[in-house]
């Protein structure tokens, strides 16, 4: 089985542009679990790798929308098919729990199957009105922007590698993949599956290295930068594209809010907070850092959540069977033990958690809940991306709205009430990106047809939808002329065009809106 395995992780490297014999092994979050390594890339196989992009563009570009569905249908196929294979690679990779890893593979075959079902009519040309009725043709066109290069992180390395890839791919462009170094594979993996599904060799092609090196070489190639990652990370990349006048999408940190109002079904809410909170041990971008309780219910819900969060099942294994998993990279438990010290230095009180546990194993750090943090503590407003959540009375909706946007960021949030009109109108205004009524983040990241992405500090563009197809065009206006120029004809003056003009721009009131 052993052989079996590194047989097929050999034939995969094909999809890894490299021609050093450095090789990067990473370290797995679970003790004992050997990651496979990978030869490193050079600033010259970055090169190399978006100019076979390029030539496999001019491919890909003509290829039929039916072919590309059927394609992307295929692919959603395989990836649910092959799941046991993917989980054991994104667990090894990041040591978050089974189920939740489950989440990265029902993201990426969801994508893949809207896109297959919808992405022909968002692509589509579109006629608009032309300069005169019937006499002027407009029609608008999408470009594709030409090699795009996503650079991921490791919280989500499948989904992230390969679902705004999908996006870029469908549009017409080819992509040049740089994932973080810890979750190589889990890339890997996600392209070689879509190659297996009938994208051309060459089409989607990755480069490893660390950041600084590998990400700005591919920012300096490219002609389009999909970033996901931190927002002190995300600036420089906006700034690197930005010189060389190169479009980028950007989504960065949050510090994101929940606002339980007193008629919550606190039952419910539990089930809530708990996933919203410490799934992938709350290493991602849209887990909830602050939760702000009417104080009527407060103290119940403070119970209700300390009872729930102390029972979860922390481990650090391949497999099912438990709640909430290993953080990933030694550099983020360090990160998230001195968020929490931080935090209890300047006034915030443990209720549950807050340790390290290296005795389940490595990197695990157990669900964390505090309560008493100052809205002037570090850890309100800055992002800790681990397995901790401050919980906040409040007296007035108004109060927790302000608290809520008390924050740079503005990337998900969500609000827990029975009243649903309520708390649409409430959800309007938090300056937030995505907001989920009665739910964590699942409900709006989940609708792949609607917009994902943040306000502020929390990024540039979104992802999903439309919006997310058509971030890597560019739009190209066509008009065709019939019978007569644009200026004066047939004799006139500039003076008599220009009162032909008038009353003809008078008339067209009446016919149409310009």
């Amino acid at each position: 089985m052993t052989q079996t395995i590194q047989e097929s992780n050999d034939a995969r490297l094909r999809h890894v542009v490299s021609s050093t014999a450095d090789r990067h092994v990473p370290i797995s979050p679970f003790s004992g679990e050997v990651i496979s390594g990978v030869d490193l890339s050079s600033i010259d196989d970055v090169a190399v790798a978006v100019q076979r992009a390029r030539i496999a563009q001019e491919q890909w570009v003509s290829t039929s929308w039916a072919k590309r569905s059927a394609i992307f249908a295929k692919y959603h196929d395989l990836v649910l098919d092959r799941q046991d294979e993917i989980l054991d690679v994104i667990q090894r990779e990041t040591g978050k729990a089974r189920g939740q890893a489950m989440e990265e593979i029902f993201h990426v075959a969801m994508n893949a199957i809207y896109l297959a079902h919808n992405g022909k009519k968002i692509l589509a040309t579109d006629k608009r009105p032309g300069l005169f009725p019937i006499l002027t043709s407009t029609h608008v066109h999408q470009v594709p922007k030409g090699v795009v290069g996503v650079i991921t992180p490791w919280n989500y390395p499948f989904t992230l590698a390969i679902s705004d890839a999908l996006a870029a791919l469908f549009a017409g462009n080819t992509v040049v993949i740089k994932p973080d170094l810890q979750t190589m594979w889990s890339a890997i993996v996600a392209v070689d599956l879509l190659v297996e599904a009938g994208l051309p060799e060459g089409a989607a092609t990755i480069v490893v290295g660390d950041g600084v090196t590998m990400g700005t070489a591919l920012i300096d190639a490219v002609d389009y930068v999909c970033f996901t990652g931190s927002t002190a990370t995300g600036r420089v990349v906006g700034a690197r594209a930005a010189s060389r006048l190169v479009g980028a999408s950007l989504e960065l940190g949050g510090k994101n809010p929940m606002i339980v109002l007193e008629d919550a079904d606190l039952n419910k809410a539990m089930d809530i907070c708990v996933h919203a909170c410490f799934t992938s041990a709350g290493q991602l971008c849209v887990s909830t850092e602050r939760i702000y309780v009417a104080r009527t219910i407060y103290d119940t819900f403070i119970q209700q959540l300390i009872s729930r969060v102390s029972g979860l099942r922390l481990e650090a294994r391949l497999g099912w069977g438990y709640d909430v998993g290993s953080m990933t990279t030694a550099a983020q438990l360090d990160r998230t033990a001195a968020s929490v010290a931080r935090a209890v230095e300047q006034g915030a009180q443990v209720l549950v958690g807050g340790r390290k546990r290296p005795d389940i194993g490595p990197l695990v750090f157990e669900p964390t809940i505090l309560a008493d943090v100052s809205p002037d503590a570090d850890i309100a407003r800055q992002e800790v991306f681990g397995p901790v959540v401050f919980v906040t009375p409040f007296d007035t909706v108004d109060e927790a709205i302000d608290s809520a946007n008390d924050t740079p960021y503005g990337l998900s949030a969500s609000v827990i009430t029975r009243d649903t009109s309520r708390g649409r109108a409430i959800s309007k205004k938090i300056r937030s990106g995505s907001v989920s009524i009665n739910e964590g983040f699942g409900a709006t990241f989940g609708s792949v047809s609607s917009p994902m992405g943040g306000m502020g500090d929390s990024g540039l563009g979104r992802r999903h939808g439309p919006e997310g197809v058509l971030r890597f065009t560019e739009p190209q206006t066509i008009s065709v002329q019939r019978l007569v120029t644009v200026g004066p004809q047939f004799g006139l003056s500039d003076a008599q065009w220009v009162r032909w003009m008038t009353r003809a721009l008078k008339a067209l009131k009446t016919l149409r809106i310009r």
